[in-house]
């Protein structure tokens, strides 16, 4: 079974949409743990609504709020999966119909997959949330009007999908495209590398450092590009004052690699 983590923090109307579209997976093989930094009573509105009007088996997974600990609520959600393979979404991210059936036909003994993200600007972001509920086919209708007036930062990638291949596959670390809203591996490897650094708090460089980690552990990375976009709400940006010192932390690993 396929175990989603799904990162949240005092977004429930971002929290709702990104709910609503697991719904509507094509696979619906897999359960999903809310890995919850400290939202306040709206959002465990949201997921009760949710768990009482829909099948899929969700965790709601809460730690107090005391500044940015994903990291720490990541590493207790991915001891509570019950599935063998983790995908890692963020509640701010929308998934297409087939996101976890993509995720299924890359997974691979010994690889981890890194996905990719298409933006969403202010303007339409603002008017998905205004929606009674998601739905892809009238999102997708509109999506070559949509990148060229700027709601979207690309489109082609929603419409063409590629399978796997070895061109997928990364042949050494980079710290390129490492999006910590869309990654997935097996639990036993996340689990081998004692999971995320709970070190490393703030905004910033969680998901490279993990990336990293697991590819030291030789596990090989491979691109979700191409098949498992997933579609990122605008929101403003994070307070970044210790995105510096993560980084710093990434790259003393890497140096210390190299030695």
């Amino acid at each position: 079974m396929i175990s989603i983590l799904l990162a949240t923090y005092n977004w429930p109307q971002a929290l709702k949409l990104c709910l609503e579209s697991l719904a509507t997976q094509t696979d619906h093989h897999f359960e999903i743990i809310i890995a919850d930094d400290g939202s306040t009573e709206s959002t465990k509105q949201v997921i009760d609504t949710f768990r009482a009007s829909h099948p899929i088996s969700i965790t709601h997974l809460w730690q107090e709020d005391q500044g940015f600990r994903k990291t720490k609520i990541l590493n207790q959600a991915i001891a509570s999966a019950k599935g063998d393979y983790l995908i890692f979404l963020d509640g701010d991210c929308i998934v297409q119909p087939d996101f976890v059936a993509r995720h299924r036909d890359l997974a691979q003994e010994g690889y981890l997959v890194t996905g990719s993200r298409v933006l969403l600007n202010e303007k339409l972001t603002q008017e998905l949330l205004t929606w009674i509920t998601w739905d892809f086919k009238r999102f997708s209708s509109n999506l070559i009007s949509e990148r060229f007036s700027g709601g979207i930062n690309k489109c082609l990638p929603l419409m063409i999908k590629f399978g796997n291949g070895g061109w997928r596959d990364y042949q050494k670390f980079v710290w390129r495209r490492i999006k910590g809203c869309n990654m997935a591996c097996w639990k036993e490897d996340a689990q081998a590398i004692d999971g995320f650094d709970e070190a490393m708090t703030g905004w910033g460089h969680e998901d490279a450092d993990f990336v990293f980690r697991l590819q030291r552990h030789h596990v090989k990375r491979k691109s979700g590009s191409w098949a498992t976009e997933v579609l990122h709400l605008f929101h403003k940006i994070h307070d970044q004052s210790n995105a510096a010192e993560n980084a710093r932390r990434v790259r003393e690993k890497i140096l210390a690699k190299a030695i």
